[in-house]
């Protein structure tokens, strides 16, 4: 999670950016931020997907092979004892 004054700066920035523009020192440390950002957000979203079993109504597990792969890479759910 990025803290919680990385996140103000990011939105401090952007409400700059529409008001009166960014000087080049700005923008750059702007685009670092949102980098930033999205590499942890991505991070999150990942670990969060990896960590998901799919079962239809019957409650058969239907979790696509590919991250029925990384989720036994990683030990989730039990995979690594299947097979």
């Amino acid at each position: 999670m990025l803290s919680k004054d990385k996140m103000a700066r990011i939105n401090e920035l952007a409400r700059k950016k529409k008001a009166e523009g960014l000087t080049q020192e700005e923008i750059l440390e702007q685009q670092a931020l949102r980098e930033e950002y999205l590499t942890v957000f991505r991070g999150g979203m990942r670990h969060h997907i990896e960590g998901m079993k799919v079962v239809d109504q019957e409650g058969t597990d239907v979790t696509p092979d590919k991250l029925k792969r990384i989720q036994k890479d990683k030990q989730i759910h039990g995979r690594h004892l299947e097979d």
